[in-house]
């Protein structure tokens, strides 16, 4: 086979998976990011009400649910020590 022929296959596949799997890979991220904010919009809603004896409250708004969403566990408490002797 000449080389022209084979390079020009190689090239067109490699743009036919460009063109498909780039459509699919930012609604991922998008989808997995909410996911990720629902998730620490749940966990800040536990500590308060699991808090609220121990006089422990973080606001649930944007940037606390990413915090705790994206952090997990260790940004949630990271939370609570920047609200307990910080603020």
């Amino acid at each position: 086979m000449e080389p022209i022929i084979v390079i020009s296959v190689l090239a067109g596949f490699v743009l036919l998976l460009l063109f498909s799997g780039a459509s699919f890979k930012p609604l991922r991220f998008v989808g997995q990011a909410v996911i990720k904010l629902v998730i620490g919009a749940l966990f800040l809603f536990f500590l308060n009400t699991a808090g609220n004896r121990f006089g422990i409250h973080v606001p649930i708004n944007f940037i606390t649910s990413s915090v705790s969403g994206f952090l997990g566990i260790p940004g949630l408490l990271a939370l609570v020590a920047i609200e307990h002797w910080v603020l």
